[in-house]
């Protein structure tokens, strides 16, 4: 129904509905103006290039580069672990208490690598010390072998805060640094222990049941060539989870047969 209002009175009441500027004599439905309009041309320099993509999470670097330019660079051992103690770029690194590089013998022909450091590793700065480290020294000794016969090392070597696990982000920035270790040490052997060692070096998206017990090769440019791989459980697992200790023993025996030589 038409208001029946004098100017004034209109005035005032555009006034009380909120109304306070003009903006054209009459009405626009901008709606549909704008769903007529034709797409409004882009002026475009043709002697600039067009801006790249822009990757959605750029890889952490420090002053040094990123960590697959610093890791690149160390030639041996004692350079890796000090440029890993330098890097600053991963705020894990920062919560820690200590670079977890390694321990046992660098010259050994059998390399284990696990997850990350918990809280005693972080403490003492050594990987596999806490109460996994124990049954991981048992589970070595049942096949001949101790901290003299083979070198320990983890994937990420800073401790996640409350021994969580650590992201897919942080174990992609760490990789470069345990490939460049891998190479350096140039095993004949490795032991996976735990699924997210498995998945990280060995580019596979199942599960550690299904990986454990099987052998794979790992190659990167820096190796001379392929290396034997055995993805087991992780001691940890197996203190929470008792039962899975025959299949651990039946992969540890698999791998003592390849030591020994055979098939």
């Amino acid at each position: 129904m038409p208001l029946d209002l004098s100017p004034h009175d209109l005035l005032r009441w555009y006034l009380d509905a909120g109304v306070d500027e003009a903006i054209g004599e009459v009405p626009v439905d901008r709606f549909a103006a704008s769903a007529k309009a034709p797409p409004r041309p882009v002026a475009v320099d043709a002697a600039m290039p067009a801006p790249a993509p822009q990757p959605s999470a750029p890889p952490a670097r420090h002053d040094g580069g990123t960590a697959a330019h610093v890791a690149a660079q160390c030639r041996d051992l004692a350079q890796l672990r000090q440029a890993m103690e330098a890097f600053d770029a991963l705020p894990l690194k920062r919560t820690a208490m200590s670079t977890v590089f390694a321990d046992g013998n660098p010259d050994a022909d059998i390399m284990c690598i696990g997850e990350a450091p918990g809280q005693e590793e972080d403490r003492q700065g050594l990987p596999f010390v806490g109460k996994s480290g124990k049954l991981l020294d048992r589970m070595l000794a049942s096949i001949g072998l101790d901290r003299g016969s083979v070198y320990i090392s983890n994937v990420v070597p800073w401790r996640p805060v409350d021994n969580r696990k650590p992201t897919a982000d942080e174990v992609a920035v760490c990789l470069p640094f345990i490939t460049r270790h891998i190479e350096l040490v140039d095993p004949k052997l490795l032991i996976l222990f735990g699924g997210a060692a498995a998945s990280a070096l060995l580019g596979r998206s199942e599960g550690i049941n299904r990986l454990r017990g099987r052998w794979f090769d790992y190659s990167s440019p820096g190796l001379p060539r392929p290396v034997a791989v055995m993805p087991t459980f992780h001691p940890a697992y197996l203190l929470r989870t008792p039962a899975a200790k025959r299949e651990a023993w039946r992969d540890l025996l698999a791998v003592r047969k390849r030591i020994d030589g055979h098939s």
